[in-house]
């Protein structure tokens, strides 16, 4: 006797078990499979990335002067203003007249020769470069409006989702 109920209490237990695993977990045979897709809205960012453009300029360059205390426009200017003094007057008259076009001569040629030094010039052309910020659009998920049931939720994906449904297992959305 003593196997026999042994046995019938085993039973017992196994048959306890097996119902109340049953009662204890939620029964999903009834909640839908997949969830109902109402909208895809691609997320982006605004990107800037900066980068370098170059370009070829022509630019203008003040030639250094080869005669900076501009001499030989000084004699120049001296010895043809002392010659057209030297046509003037007679006597005393024609040294002082000499002296005095060899002065304002010496003076002119000096300033012409100043002018002609600041016009001489030359142009090379020289790469220039500066920064410029190009601006990109990038996206970086998609908000998916879902319908599960009499529920609307949002999630965000990576990726977007192909076709109309996402997966739902254990009432949840599968992503």
């Amino acid at each position: 006797m003593k196997k026999s109920m042994i046995m019938g209490l085993s039973a017992l237990v196994a048959i306890s078990s097996l119902s109340l695993t049953g009662c204890n977990e939620k029964s999903h045979a009834n909640e839908p499979t997949e969830a109902k897709i109402l909208s895809v809205k691609a997320v982006t960012k605004t990107v800037t990335t900066p980068h370098q453009v170059c370009e070829q300029v022509a630019v203008t360059h003040k030639a250094a002067p080869k005669d900076e205390n501009k001499i030989i426009g000084t004699i120049a200017g001296a010895v043809a203003g002392g010659v057209l003094g030297h046509q003037v007057g007679g006597g005393n008259g024609k040294k002082v007249a000499t002296v005095a076009g060899a002065v304002a001569g010496g003076v002119a040629g000096n300033a012409v020769q100043g002018k002609m030094q600041a016009n001489n010039t030359t142009t090379t052309m020289e790469k220039r470069c500066h920064t410029e910020n190009s601006k990109t659009e990038q996206t970086i998920g998609y908000d998916v409006t879902y319908q599960l049931g009499d529920d609307k939720d949002t999630i965000r994906m990576d990726n977007k989702p192909s076709g109309d449904t996402l997966a739902v297992k254990n009432g949840k959305v599968v992503i």
